[in-house]
């Protein structure tokens, strides 16, 4: 009787999977350790005499934090803006991205109702599918440095580049979330004649909606971040203010900048959250 209870607390009885877990758990030591070799991370740097006396030094200057009213003024329009390049480049992505996941999802084929694709619908699919790739391949950072010589500084260059990257990244995971939902409406529908915009109205759309509009939501709130990081190549906003402060060697006026910055960023994750309650 005792052998048979100490069987049972043995840990190979009650966690079958205990080896496995074990030898990932060493193995990861292992795969991780090329990796921190190739980005040189040596933490242990931070704490060093002359690293500590450096970043006490630069973090001195960054009090007291600007609060003169003309500067702050000036904060508050660019911050503003910051919101509406996000908005804008997430609204003319949006443009893009819904036609292009309607193309690159199967679940609108006529010809795959039969059980095989045409070629002309499958190869058709796999070009928009292909260019969703270039889109969000290519970072906004470098869509905005690009749309800088060619515009010239503002947040138009901001908001061209929001718009292509976002179209990218929408377009994807618009496409998988309306293959991912039943399709048993959608197909009936296309059975009994309707189109394809119909089908998708009354049959995709229906089962997807909170679930669009969720992702849409979490991706402007990602737009307002990147709005801000793309002022350092020069397309407007609160990005470039800053960016001008900082070269400046201004540390008040970049403490108030990133103060409101991260103000913004938690206005931003409230209406976000509230969006989404109200779509759950």
């Amino acid at each position: 009787m005792l052998n048979a209870t100490r069987s049972a607390a043995h840990p190979r009885q009650r966690d079958p999977a205990w080896p496995g877990r074990i030898a990932l758990l060493l193995a990861l030591p292992v795969l991780l350790w090329p990796l921190l070799v190739a980005t040189e991370f040596r933490p242990w740097l931070l704490w060093q005499p002359e690293s500590l006396q450096l970043s006490g030094r630069f973090l001195a200057d960054f009090w007291p934090p600007a609060h003169d009213l003309d500067f702050l003024a000036l904060v508050a329009r660019e911050s503003w803006r910051t919101v509406a390049m996000a908005t804008t480049g997430v609204f003319l992505g949006l443009l893009l991205a819904v036609p292009l996941a309607l193309l690159a999802s199967s679940g609108l084929s006529i010809s795959a109702l039969s059980g095989r694709m045409a070629a002309g619908p499958f190869w058709l699919r796999q070009g928009v599918r292909l260019l969703l790739a270039v889109l969000r391949s290519i970072p906004e950072l470098v869509w905005a440095l690009v749309f800088v010589r060619v515009v010239g500084l503002g947040p138009t260059s901001g908001v061209l580049a929001i718009a292509l990257t976002y179209a990218g990244m929408l377009g994807k995971v618009y496409a998988e979330i309306l293959e991912s939902s039943d399709a048993h409406a959608t197909r009936t529908l296309l059975r009994n004649g309707c189109g394809r915009l119909q089908a998708f109205c009354y049959g995709q759309l229906p089962a997807s909606a909170s679930e669009l509009l969720s992702y849409t939501v979490y991706r402007w709130e990602c737009a307002i971040r990147s709005s801000v990081v793309l002022g350092f190549v020069g397309a407007g906003g609160l990005g470039q203010l800053l960016d001008g402060s900082m070269k400046m060697f201004n540390g008040g006026e970049v403490a108030t900048m990133l103060l409101v910055f991260m103000g913004l960023v938690g206005l931003a994750d409230r209406v976000s959250a509230w969006l989404r309650s109200g779509l759950g």
